[in-house]
């Protein structure tokens, strides 16, 4: 007999490389349309958001290149791994995003995937900038910087 997959009770998936890549101008939560194979590999955190990022379709934001890897115990109903998922904001949130993405340089990141007290899949979106090289390397220094300075304390 096969041994049932770990669940896990909370689940907190964050995009660490996003606020590397990114500064954040403006976060929204949202909640996700899934199946019913996804919510449970989302649970055993079989997740990746690293290279996802959100569109722009028919007036509705979906989130594509999200990874979530097919369930173990799934069949034939099981999953596609990369399929594109809408998320679920309201029309006024919509339309704040949809009208703050024409600006050049802006785009729509996934920050951090969590499921609530109620048992539901969220997901944390932010409205990005990208970051300049420079950027980057001032915020590795002060990074640094504030490791040694809590090393020394």
């Amino acid at each position: 007999m096969a041994k049932k997959p770990d669940i896990q009770k909370t689940v907190n998936i964050k995009n660490k490389q996003a606020s590397h890549e990114y500064h954040f101008i403006d976060k929204f939560l949202a909640g996700i349309m899934l199946k019913g194979s996804e919510i449970k590999s989302i649970r055993m955190g079989k997740v990746n958001l690293r290279d996802s990022f959100c569109t722009f379709f028919n007036n509705e934001l979906w989130v594509r290149n999200m990874d979530i890897s097919p369930y173990l115990m799934g069949g034939y109903a099981n999953h596609s791994a990369k399929a594109d998922r809408k998320l679920l904001l309201t029309k006024k949130e919509l339309k704040k995003l949809e009208e703050k993405l024409k600006d050049v340089g802006l785009t729509i990141v996934p920050t951090r995937l969590f499921i609530n007290d109620r048992g539901l899949a969220k997901m944390e979106i932010a409205l990005a900038k990208g970051k300049k090289l420079y950027d980057k390397r001032q915020d590795l220094k002060e990074k640094d910087l504030k490791r040694e300075m809590d090393r020394i304390r």
